[in-house]
């Protein structure tokens, strides 16, 4: 059977691709008096004012993080994540708090334990969709065979298994988040962060997105990480914490994010649970998806904003 022959079944797709697709032993990420400030044009702004955050302290877990645009959302996504450091407070994950790691360990860090959605995919248009997933495989000197057999096996666990050899332009939008998902995946992550992940994608086309994200990375073992203005999203994720100013002003439980994992790929648009359970002051945080966040151009270092920028997301 040849590579292209592997379709929606992850089964198909032979076993030395899917006893290749990595497990994780799940583990807590625990953030204290979180303190964030950005100088510019004579001013301070202060990102995060003193914010507490865990994820995945009883089991993997999703957690949204919602907010209205200049609340802090995404600054708390890079701290958590090791792209930006605090000015003040810890981020401990496996034994170590990574607000005081070096910035080659932290970058180390993001390769190896942490895998990361962006809103347009990021993925390399001159790359095929297989090559792109085996990008973060290859930067930790992984041989070319085995990281080919892994993201071949990630692909088709998503429902890809017909498109190795495509490249993103041929893809469409559904699509090529799923590859940029399988990219996240692959090495095997502990924790997830996906920043607004469905926003460029239709209503149908990304709840189906949302709905394998949350059951392909809790089915490994991984905890998630969501940043999103949508409500929608929100109300299928375990737990909701909002922002405002840089202040953590709630935080609510919704549906268990393992309702998602029962469903299977692909499905009409996802339903809460409760449809009569809300998400408190839903019209504050609605907002449409940002069309003008800069992006991330390397999906393995992500930069950290200009300093004197003075931007808040």
């Amino acid at each position: 059977m040849t590579q292209n022959s592997v379709i929606q079944n992850p089964a198909l797709a032979g076993p030395e691709m899917v006893n290749e697709m990595p497990r994780v032993t799940p583990s807590a990420l625990n953030a204290q008096r979180l303190e964030l400030s950005y100088e510019g044009s004579g001013t301070t702004t202060r990102a995060l004012r003193g914010v507490d955050f865990s994820v995945g302290v009883g089991g993997p877990e999703a957690v949204a993080v919602m907010g209205p645009s200049g609340s802090g959302k995404s600054s708390l996504l890079h701290v958590l994540a090791g792209i930006l450091r605090p000015n003040a407070g810890t981020v401990h994950w496996r034994g170590e708090d990574i607000a005081t790691m070096k910035d080659a360990q932290r970058t180390r860090l993001r390769r190896t334990d942490f895998g990361f959605v962006f809103q347009s995919g990021q993925l390399l248009p001159e790359l095929s969709a297989s090559e792109n997933v085996m990008i973060p495989l290859l930067l930790a000197k992984t041989g070319r065979p085995a990281a080919q057999r892994r993201a071949n096996g990630m692909l088709a666990a998503l429902g890809l298994g017909g498109m190795f050899d495509k490249r993103p332009g041929q893809l469409s939008g559904g699509q090529a988040q799923r590859v940029a998902i399988a990219r996240a995946l692959v090495t095997g992550p502990g924790l997830v962060f996906a920043d607004e992940p469905t926003g460029a994608l239709d209503r149908t086309t990304g709840a189906s997105v949302l709905q394998l994200l949350i059951q392909q990375t809790l089915s490994r073992g991984a905890s998630l990480v969501v940043v999103t203005h949508d409500p929608e999203v929100a109300r299928v994720c375990s737990r909701t914490v909002y922002l405002e100013d840089g202040i953590v002003v709630d935080s609510t439980a919704s549906q268990p994010a393992a309702h998602a994992q029962q469903q299977q790929y692909p499905q009409a648009p996802v339903q809460s649970a409760n449809p009569a359970q809300q998400v408190p002051n839903p019209a504050q945080y609605a907002q449409h998806p940002s069309a003008h966040r800069p992006a991330v151009q390397n999906p393995m270092s992500y930069p950290a904003p200009a300093a004197g920028s003075g931007e808040v997301r």
